[in-house]
């Protein structure tokens, strides 16, 4: 299926792995050029040699924490001219409210919550002065199925599926589309260890993730790239009638 996509521009943020690299990826076979967001310039350039491996795609890079609010104007300025904004970027640690101290928690709020809140501040005033422009938030069905030893997690998906439904009811109006997935577990070194944390946290042995699948706390596992293609069809014409939505990809 054509998705209309080619010659359009995408940012990824947390693009140099996991699911950014698989949404970076896809939008490259579409024809998209692509910016790469990430902390670790090393990891990026990987990244780049992978995509242009197997697309003949301009890519970009930015080695940015968007932590820092300053770094998020200097990624938007640099990508002012892009179509598409993918928010993805985020390293929320598992654990119960007794085991996450504030520190611990404001510093992963910070990426995962106010990194999407910061950068899709700076590209929807750019995408509304052009009249166009989409924004993909990929969230996490922990904010539809919170459990005690993830609520840091939790609490910020919540938060992030509001804020899409909030911004992307108005922002039709001058042309910006604002959507979101909620994946369940998918086999990312990230959600790896988060589940080895829940395994040795309910059974005292980190070894039993199966078992934490099997309880129904993460659900199944998917792909990257199945989250990379729902994504990706996001962000085209094809959803062009979608905004101020999350998309449950898990049960």
């Amino acid at each position: 299926m054509d998705l209309g996509l080619k010659g359009r521009t995408a940012v990824v943020t947390g693009g140099s792995k996991g699911i950014g690299l698989a949404c970076a990826i896809g939008f490259a076979a579409e024809g998209c050029s692509v910016h790469l967001v990430a902390r670790d310039q090393s990891r990026l350039e990987a990244a780049r040699e992978r995509i242009r491996a197997a697309h003949p795609v301009e890519v970009w890079l930015h080695a940015a924490d968007l932590r820092d609010g300053a770094a998020v104007k200097r990624v938007a300025a640099a990508c002012r001219d892009a179509d598409i904004l993918v928010n993805n970027a985020g390293d929320i640690p598992g654990g119960s409210v007794l085991d996450i101290d504030e520190a611990t928690w404001r510093h992963a709020w910070d990426l995962k919550v106010f990194g999407y809140l910061n950068m899709t501040r700076e590209m929807l005033a750019q995408m509304k002065e052009r009249g166009r422009g989409a924004i993909v938030n990929v969230i996490g069905m922990a904010g539809e199925k919170p459990s005690f030893e993830y609520v840091c997690g939790a609490t910020a998906n919540a938060g992030l599926a509001a804020f899409t439904k909030g911004v992307g009811q108005k922002s039709t109006q001058f042309g910006v589309r604002c959507v979101a997935v909620h994946p369940p577990a998918t086999r990312t070194d990230r959600i790896v260890a988060l589940m080895r944390n829940v395994a040795r946290q309910k059974y005292g042995d980190e070894s039993r993730v199966d078992e934490v699948v099997k309880d129904g706390g993460f659900g199944r596992i998917i792909e990257p790239e199945q989250v990379a293609d729902t994504v990706v069809y996001l962000a085209s014409e094809r959803a062009g009638h979608l905004s101020g939505i999350v998309l449950n990809l898990g049960a």
